[in-house]
Order: C-alpha cells, then sequence, then structure tokens
C-alpha cells in the first residue's frame, strides 16, 4: 500500500479533532433553534454568541459586525450584491483571477446594468494598485478583490489598496477565504469594509462561513426572511456548524504563526526537489508574496489532469487548480491571466499543504513526481 499524502488543503481540511468534539453537543442535547426565547433556544444561542465573539476578537472587530452564511460564495454575493442593492446603480471594480463567486456575482450585476471593470495582473498574479486608482470613477461604488488567490497563491496588496478606496470613500470587499487564519489579516489597517471568509479552510466543518460588515457600510440584505443576523441574512443558522467555526477560528489563533513559518519551509523544500529533479517545470505566483502552503508548478508538455491522476494512484491527492473548476480542460483562467503560455498552463499542478504534512510527505510526492511526469513525457512524445 502506497503511502498517503493529502496535498489540496486550499480545497478542504480536515475538520480538527477539538472542533469536532465543540460541535458534538449541538447535535444532540443542545438541538434548539437559537431564535426560540425557551431555554433550549437559549442555550443553542448561547453556543452561536460564543462563536461569534471568537471570530471577532480574532479580527479585532465588534460581535455585531460578523454575520454567519452558508459558504464562502454567499458570503461574497452578500457582500457584493448587497452594496449594488443598497446603492441600486454605480460602477464595481474587481480583477480577471477572482474566484467565480466574485465574478459571476459582478456578471450578474453588468446584467442589471451596473459597470464592471474586470482589472489584469501581472506574470505573478498580482494587482497593480495604480491600476486600481486608474480605474476609479466618479460612480465607482465598490472595489472586490481577493486577498490571496486559490491556484497561485499570490497574496495582494490589499494595504495599498484599502489607502485608496478609502481616500475616495469607496466600500473595500476582500475575498479573504484563502487567507483567514493563515495570514494576519487586520481589516483597520487594511481599510477592508466587508471581509468574506470559510470554516472549511481552516479545518472547521463545511456548509459555515462568515462576512465581516464594517459598522456603517450601507447595504441591503439580499436573502429575505425572518429576522436572523440582524436582518442581514435571514434564515435558521447553521448551530453547530458557527459552534464549529469558532472553535477552528480559536485553535487557528493559537497555531497560525507557528504553521506558516513551518509549511513555507515545507513548500520551498517541495519546489527545490522538484524543481532539481524535472526539467522544463515552472513556479507560478509570486516568489515571496505567497501562501506559506501553496506551490503550484508549470510541467511542459503534459496534461493537469494525467498528472494528478497518476499522483492519485501512488496516493497523493493534490489538484489541477481551483476545486470548483475541476473537470474544466481548458486551462486555468488564472493562469492564462498571468500571460502563463497556453503549452505551460495546460500542465499546472497545485500542491497545497496543511497541519498534518510532514517533511517525509514531500520527500515522497518529490520522489513519485520525477518518473510520473517523465512517463507521461514519453507516452507524448511516442504518440507525437
Amino acid at each position: 500500500m502506497s503511502r498517503k499524502v493529502y496535498l489540496d488543503h486550499n480545497a478542504s481540511t480536515p475538520v480538527h479533532p477539538d472542533v469536532v468534539e465543540s460541535m458534538l453537543p449541538y447535535f444532540g442535547e443542545r438541538f434548539g433553534n437559537p431564535s426560540s426565547v425557551h431555554a433550549f433556544g437559549r442555550e443553542a444561542r448561547d453556543g452561536m454568541d460564543a462563536a461569534r465573539a471568537q471570530v471577532a476578537r480574532f479580527l479585532g472587530v465588534a460581535p455585531e459586525e460578523i454575520v454567519f452564511t452558508s459558504g464562502g460564495t454567499e458570503s461574497d454575493n452578500l457582500g457584493i450584491k448587497g452594496v449594488a442593492a443598497a446603492r441600486r446603480r454605480g460602477h464595481i471594480i474587481t480583477s480577471q483571477i477572482e474566484h467565480h463567486a466574485v465574478l459571476r456575482a459582478c456578471q450578474s450585476l453588468e446584467e442589471a446594468g451596473f459597470a464592471v471593470t474586470y482589472l489584469p495582473v501581472d506574470g505573478f498574479g498580482m494587482v497593480d494598485p495604480d491600476d486600481v486608482k486608474g480605474a476609479v470613477r466618479p460612480d465607482t461604488i465598490l472595489v472586490s478583490l481577493m486577498h490571496a488567490n486559490s491556484e497561485a497563491g499570490t497574496i495582494q496588496p490589499i494595504r495599498d489598496i484599502g489607502r485608496i478606496t478609502r481616500e475616495h470613500g469607496i466600500v473595500l470587499h476582500v475575498d479573504g477565504v484563502q487567507t483567514f487564519g493563515k495570514v494576519p489579516i487586520d481589516v483597520d489597517a487594511f481599510g477592508i469594509d466587508l471581509l468574506s471568509f470559510s470554516g472549511h479552510k481552516i479545518y472547521g466543518p463545511k456548509g459555515v462561513a462568515g462576512l465581516y460588515i464594517r459598522r456603517g457600510t450601507k447595504m441591503a440584505s439580499i436573502q429575505h426572511g425572518g429576522e436572523h443576523e440582524r436582518r442581514r441574512r435571514a434564515g435558521t443558522e447553521n448551530v453547530p456548524g458557527i459552534v464549529g467555526l469558532g472553535r477552528a477560528v480559536e485553535i487557528r489563533a493559537r497555531d497560525m504563526g507557528e504553521e506558516a513559518v513551518r509549511l513555507a519551509a515545507l513548500r520551498d523544500r517541495l519546489w527545490a526537489g522538484v524543481s532539481a529533479r524535472v526539467p522544463e517545470v515552472r513556479l507560478n505566483g509570486h516568489p515571496t508574496e505567497r501562501l506559506p502552503g501553496t506551490c503550484n508548478m508549470c510541467f511542459r508538455g503534459v496534461e493537469s489532469e494525467s498528472i494528478v491522476l497518476g499522483l492519485d494512484l501512488k496516493g497523493i491527492g493534490v489538484s489541477a487548480g481551483s476545486a470548483c473548476t475541476s473537470g474544466n480542460v481548458e486551462p486555468s483562467y488564472v493562469l492564462v491571466a498571468m500571460g502563463i503560455p497556453v503549452e505551460w498552463a495546460m500542465g499546472a499542478v497545485r500542491c497545497s499543504l496543511g497541519r498534518s504534512t510532514s517533511r517525509e510527505d514531500i520527500d515522497y510526492v518529490v520522489e513519485t513526481v520525477e518518473p510520473q511526469v517523465a512517463k507521461l513525457r514519453s507516452v507524448s512524445a511516442a504518440r507525437v
């Protein structure tokens, strides 16, 4: 039996055992509806309020500025469409490499009459703050940019962009799904008005996420119903998931700094090993401003899916890009936007490390990648 190595933490993470333990009572004896006024409901509400306080403490914000949602996609849609619904018209700035939750939300607003500018990125996948400044118009109401790209791992200069949005009185929404709990986020120093985050990227459960909404930000609800979440997001809350998210955030607050250093060293070890053994391979993303656990590589002359499937047979889980675009035979739109030639982009593989990743795991992956790529290249050459 081959070794099992999971290197797809940007797609999802295993739930931390302490998180599971924190959630279990809310599937059983603490099952009440948090909107009920009796003791059963109050018990559920207490768990949810504690989780809200944990998230708020981690971000350094007020608990009432945190809204719980069902996922990063809903958080992105609530942030973008909520601002648009409150203004009813205007101009939005985003980038070409955003998650589809942002891109398609913006496209739907274009169909509704809003104007949208999709900024380019450089060869490292980074947005130029000067491009943001140059795109600002008198009717610009929102800038929506990700903090870090899930594929390339490049961390955007949000602090510099935040200065621009503040100067012009524009709302700044940041998709922080890939950075929340991995690298420090200071919403005040960065000028962030809205921040999306998700549970299952930080060893919490799936189906729960949140949106930080700075007090005073003009927004409208896009989901109508009851009085939940201060009338900002209707629907009975996922109490076990919210409790788990709160516990996951608490653990990340404790472990984040030390783990980032460890993962960055393992990430660099992976790239050093692969680049030393495999010819015609390139590293994607910024060399330093990058998520500590993300290594995206292109292997020329090989198809991504073939590498992914070959490594899977050896017990290694990696991806060809974002999990939300898996099954797409086209090259990654992110890498294409970065100007990477198609013959290289077709061979992209993303390795995203996590808390369970060991040095032995990395060495096993390096040893396995070399013959896999060589074999695929020989087959391809034979066909030609």
